[in-house]
């Protein structure tokens, strides 16, 4: 009979030694917890397809704040909406200072000033008539790219004066990276940090986010701008294209079924690295849990110590509240 010499196992044979070298060293200091606003003043309504999660107006998102702070998460990111009547072509609620994104941020760095870091969301698809990311010329029926780009400044400008710390263009306009910067840097907002929704894909995971925002496309789809989920040789050129034109980190979203993306993204730059385990992700856990079809804490950790093995710095995710309350980790 043979006998190894070399057994594997004996770098299994406790807990301590597996936990010594853990390589994907999962942590609250890796999570940014994002928060769905609402139009009105003390509202807490529960999202249907994201169960556990809800909608905040910008009062009531402070408590939800000060409970994730109790726990350790210090990072989150914001997503607002326009109200049906206020929705147009061109988006321009995104901008609006008095809207519900500025009005959140405002209360909440009123509340916890730098124990906190506001991440919060660039995009028009929550703001336009239309449901996608840009302007559209009604005529030919596209997504018009740069007449897109001053919009997008303007919000990340407001959210900025607002109080974000950090803005994060989510449209796949090529160029707005540069647009944003120069005129954040123009307005004197020069420590302001872009975090660049750099590789996100045309992806069906997408769906319950869509819901939760009100942002589904009236017509059409997003191809045209969002990645096709079959390539990875575009991922590495967006990349540095938005590193090239100002970005402070990347994102990769969705994040579980493109761990290869999240790995060669990691291996582009060096830059920071985020991943958003997005919300289909998020739901397909949830409703599985709710049906006894998996443990759910143990699919939630493996999830998103995947994530983190692959490579991100941050894990932009719906579970990290309710991982750190219950002691997951």
């Amino acid at each position: 009979m043979y006998y190894p010499t070399r057994r594997m196992r004996r770098l299994r044979k406790n807990k301590i030694i597996r936990d010594s070298l853990n390589e994907a060293k999962l942590s609250k200091e890796k999570f940014i917890y994002p928060l769905f606003l609402t139009h009105g003043e003390n509202k807490k309504t529960p999202i249907n397809s994201l169960p556990g999660l809800y909608h905040f107006s910008p009062d009531k998102v402070v408590e939800e704040v000060q409970e994730a702070l109790d726990v350790g998460i210090n990072k989150f990111l914001i997503f607002g909406g326009a109200l049906k009547e206020e929705k147009d072509n061109t988006g321009k609620e995104a901008a609006n200072p008095e809207g519900i994104v500025p009005k959140a941020l405002k209360n909440i760095k009123r509340e916890f000033g730098d124990e906190i870091v506001l991440f919060a969301d660039v995009c028009l698809c929550p703001y336009t008539e239309h449901g996608h990311c840009g302007i559209v010329d009604y005529d030919t029926g596209k997504i018009l790219n740069d007449p897109t780009l001053p919009m997008l400044a303007k919000a990340a400008i407001t959210y900025a004066v607002a109080g974000a710390d950090w803005v994060a263009p989510s449209d796949m306009m090529d160029g707005r990276v540069k647009v944003i910067r120069e005129a954040l840097d123009k307005e004197g907002m020069e420590d302001i940090s872009i975090l660049s929704y750099s590789v996100k894909y045309a992806s069906a995971y997408y769906g319950p986010f869509r819901d939760a925002v009100d942002s589904a496309p009236q017509f059409g789809d997003r191809s045209t701008y969002q990645m096709d989920y079959r390539n990875i040789r575009q991922a590495v050129q967006e990349v540095i294209l938005d590193e090239q034109e100002g970005a402070d980190a990347v994102m990769v979203k969705p994040a579980l079924a493109y761990l290869d993306i999240i790995k060669t993204v990691r291996q582009t730059t060096n830059l920071p690295v985020a991943a958003y385990n997005v919300s289909g992700e998020y739901a397909m856990v949830k409703f599985g849990a709710q049906h006894g079809i998996f443990d759910e804490r143990r699919i939630t950790i493996e999830n998103l110590t995947a994530i983190s093995r692959a490579g991100a710095d941050w894990i932009i995710t719906y579970h990290a509240k309710e991982v750190l309350q219950k002691g997951w980790l």
